[in-house]
């Protein structure tokens, strides 16, 4: 892979294995110069970007190849947690160079914690890098608890551990429903965001989650499908949201737990391109299914708690100058690609980096190199 600085009228360019038919406007815009990602392995098939480099980084014809490589596991230099509310204490870490740059790691779900392998997106001589359990999920307490848990808690959240940290500003790096909260974050707060990295777009609207959970993707895995439509009756799929929300609040333990691990399962399932026995796996840890399946249910049925469901959409003139990198696999069943295509013709100033042999997981090796170069690329700008 190489990076290369074109002008407008003259761009290099590697062709996909099929003719293209978006405008030109969506690779060149006139009067400035963009940056092109151009990386035959996983040959990406488009890309745009509509913020500019440094007058050094400029000046340069070619720039030495930048690395795509997970880096080492590392461990925290401190941890600890921070009271956020009468009932909520969330957990948070620091790893990587306490003098760096920050950057916060926004996880998914709702609900799934964060993880070790999670240090790895960043290089920990450059970055400081945070990472934090949202309400109710990972070592944060109390364990899947839904109460004042909605999305503005959770922003409130952020910007408390930020002051906790003393921490001026940072990049914000979010995928799926993390890449949900990046986004309503900074377009609540852009004056703290010095870049956003966002993978597998989840918006949050009814159609996409009508696509996952009502029969959508039952199309593609049938067989993972079945078993998350058995556990409800007949008479109650006209919504399995629902039908799954009265289980995952049911006063009785064990169904709440049959619930989750149905809920989760269907998700794990189907996160990747090929099948992935170890991410699977998960699903046998109830403790883990509970607070995964219970706050993702809780955050949907109320629909993120947003006033509305083009919310983020049309808050994004407030973070167009944000330097940005999206990265989407072609395949992602849970975060179909028509989000993250609204997303880009919502914002086009943005690189928009479009994996075609992958799927949804961050772990999957196209998705985990385009994360890693990102966060590379944004250490020439911070």
């Amino acid at each position: 892979m190489r990076l290369m600085f074109a002008s407008p009228l003259k761009t290099h360019f590697l062709h996909p294995p099929f003719t293209l038919t978006f405008p030109t406007s969506n690779f060149i815009t006139t009067g400035r110069r963009n940056l092109f990602v151009v990386k035959q392995s996983h040959n990406l098939h488009y890309y745009t970007s509509g913020w500019n480099l440094s007058p050094e980084a400029m000046e340069q014809k070619e720039s030495p190849e930048i690395s795509r490589t997970l880096f080492p596991d590392i461990e925290p230099y401190n941890s600890g947690f921070l009271k956020v509310s009468d009932i909520h204490t969330v957990y948070y870490e620091q790893s990587g160079n306490p003098d760096g740059h920050a950057v916060i790691f926004l996880h998914g779900g709702p609900g799934g914690g964060t993880s070790p392998s999670n240090r790895k997106f960043f290089d920990p001589n450059f970055y400081r890098i945070i990472l934090f359990d949202q309400r109710g999920a990972g070592k944060s307490t109390p364990h899947a608890c839904l109460e004042e848990n909605t999305i503005w808690d959770l922003i409130e959240d952020i910007e408390k551990l930020r002051d906790h940290l003393k921490v001026p500003e940072w990049l914000v790096f979010g995928g799926s429903w993390g890449s949900t909260l990046a986004l309503a974050y900074s377009e609540s707060h852009p004056d703290k965001v010095t870049g956003l990295v966002l993978r597998g777009i989840f918006l949050l609207r009814k159609k996409e989650i009508d696509w996952f959970y009502e029969g959508g993707a039952a199309a593609i895995f049938p067989d993972a499908w079945e078993p998350f439509r058995d556990l409800i009756p007949e008479n109650e799929r006209g919504c399995f949201v629902d039908a799954y929300h009265k289980r995952l609040n049911s006063n009785d333990k064990e169904t709440q737990y049959a619930a989750a691990r149905a809920w989760t399962t269907w998700e794990l399932m189907t996160a990747h391109l090929l099948p992935n026995e170890g991410h699977v796996k998960r699903g046998a840890d109830d403790e883990f299914c509970l607070a995964f399946a219970r706050i993702e249910n809780h955050y949907f049925v109320n629909r993120g708690f947003f006033p509305s469901e083009s919310y983020l959409l049309d808050n994004i003139e407030k973070i167009k100058h944000v330097k940005t990198v999206i990265v989407q696999g072609r395949y992602d069943v849970c975060c179909p690609m028509m989000s993250a295509w609204d997303l880009h013709k919502a914002w086009p100033e943005a690189d928009f980096r479009v994996v075609p042999n992958a799927g949804h997981s961050a772990n999957e090796p196209g998705i985990s190199e385009e994360l890693v170069a990102a966060t590379n690329m944004l250490k020439s700008i911070f």
